[in-house]
């Protein structure tokens, strides 16, 4: 053990690794760096913007999904990454990989990213990918994910640049419901296009415009844009699909009354006006939504 001259240096030395340990712990947490992986126990499991129950839902988790664990200081709650999300989970439903080998999907957020031969920045570079690439993630060391790329290339991608998915597909789809889900409990505004207040056709229109779309303010100029592909059976749409609907005493003589998002398993989100519901999620398997469905467009 080496020895020093006096107490004052010693002091100033131990200082200069603090800092250092606090400045390290800082960057790690603001570039969002896994600490650990860990999977969900249950369905529906609410991501919350704060560790709080009474904080905003962010979106919804399914179960058996991987996620990448950013902080686990805070008693009884994670903040966690998944899908592009970052938030805060109950700490009962969450079961830490402990060997920090399994199997995900990841989905890079970034360009240009480097595959590198160890985990390492100063290790080989083997490939580059793109942002919207997905590679199959096969353990996590020292904050570094272990892949396997498209073509095979195998290797380490730091973990920030990767958001763990359920979603083999390159596709926006899953980002467009997770996206979408944000803003559950928004209000219901007429004429509203913004997170501060949304009609119909304005949510539809600013949840496909953060993804590169460009739609009118309409129910019926959406259905009628021209974009994407049109589908006209419920079986056939995909999470992410555009929805439209047509009540008759609603309409106004237009070809739609209503918009929203499917989101898998027979339900779709939109802003309904119905009792000031604001952004919720509905059925289209039964009842009103099924009675009026127009059908789809998958962008």
């Amino acid at each position: 053990m080496t020895h020093f001259a006096g107490k004052a240096a010693k002091c100033l030395l131990l200082s200069a690794a603090a800092i250092l340990m606090l400045t390290a712990s800082a960057l790690a947490a603001e570039s969002n760096i896994a600490i650990a992986a860990g999977a969900t126990t249950g369905s529906s499991l609410r991501l919350r913007s704060e560790a709080s129950t009474s904080a905003s839902i962010i979106t919804t988790l399914d179960k058996d999904v991987a996620l990448a664990v950013l902080d686990d200081s805070i008693d009884g709650w994670y903040e966690i990454s998944y899908n592009g999300s970052t938030g805060f989970v109950s700490a009962d439903y969450i079961i830490i990989d402990q060997d920090n080998v399994f199997e995900s999907y990841g989905r890079l957020n970034g360009d240009g990213v480097n595959v590198r031969s160890e985990a390492s920045t100063e290790s080989e570079v083997l490939a580059t990918v793109d942002n919207g690439d997905v590679v199959t993630v096969n353990g996590l060391v020292d904050g570094w994910y272990a892949v396997t790329c498209q073509y095979g290339t195998e290797g380490y991608i730091r973990s920030d640049f990767v958001d763990l998915t359920a979603s083999s597909s390159s596709s926006s789809g899953s980002n467009v419901v997770d996206y979408a889900k944000q803003f559950l409990g928004t209000r219901y505004t007429y004429g509203g296009a913004s997170p501060s207040g949304f009609d119909c056709s304005g949510f539809t229109m600013y949840i496909m415009k953060q993804f590169g779309y460009s739609l009118p303010h309409t129910a019926t100029g959406q259905w009628q844009s021209g974009v994407g592909t049109r589908v006209y059976s419920i079986s056939e749409l995909q999470p992410g699909d555009l929805v439209f609907f047509n009540d008759p005493s609603r309409n106004a003589g237009k070809a739609c009354s209503h918009a929203g998002i499917y989101i898998g398993g027979g339900q779709h989100i939109h802003a309904s006006s119905s009792r000031s519901n604001g952004v919720i999620i509905s059925d289209l398997t039964s009842g009103y939504y099924n009675q009026y469905f127009v059908g789809g467009i998958h962008l």
